[in-house]
C-alpha cells in the first residue's frame, strides 16, 4: 500500500469515498486512491445532475472499469451543486488524480449532516490492512 496516497486534510467514508469540507459548508467528493487502485482503469463514471440531494451512505452513482461496476456512496448528506464534467471525456482522471483532477461532485452540506461516521486518514488506512 505504500504507493497509494491518503491525504490527511480530508475525511473518508468506509465505502471508499472521500469528502473535503470547506469552511463555507460546501464540500468536494471523490473516490479514494485505494478504490481506484482496486477498480483498475476507470472507463466510465455515472454521476447525478446538479440539484440532486443525497443522504449519507446513499448510492449517488457508479464507476465502471474493465474489472467491475462499483456503486458510489455519498460520504455526507448534501445537495449536488456541480459535477466534474471533465470525467465524461477523461474518466481516467479518477485513476491518475483521485484527490484533485479526478474529483466527482461539489456539494452543499445539509445543515443537520452527521459527520461522526467519517474517518480520518489514520482510521481509514487502518481499516485497509
Amino acid at each position: 500500500m505504500s504507493e497509494l496516497t491518503f491525504p490527511d486534510d480530508i475525511l473518508y467514508h468506509c465505502e471508499h469515498t472521500w469528502v473535503r469540507i470547506s469552511d463555507d459548508n460546501t464540500a468536494v467528493v471523490g473516490i479514494t486512491d485505494f478504490a481506484q487502485d482496486q477498480l483498475g482503469e476507470v472507463a466510465f463514471v455515472d454521476l447525478p445532475s446538479a440539484g440532486s440531494g443525497f443522504s449519507a451512505d446513499e448510492e449517488f452513482g457508479t464507476v465502471e472499469s474493465i474489472k467491475a461496476v462499483s456503486s458510489l456512496h455519498m460520504p455526507i448528506t448534501g445537495t449536488v451543486t456541480e459535477v466534474n464534467e471533465a470525467l465524461e471525456d477523461d474518466p481516467s482522471l479518477v485513476n491518475t488524480s483521485p484527490y484533485s483532477d479526478g474529483w466527482m461532485l461539489r456539494i452543499t452540506i445539509a445543515e443537520d449532516a452527521d459527520k461522526s461516521h467519517l474517518l480520518n486518514q489514520q482510521d481509514y488506512t487502518a481499516r485497509l490492512k
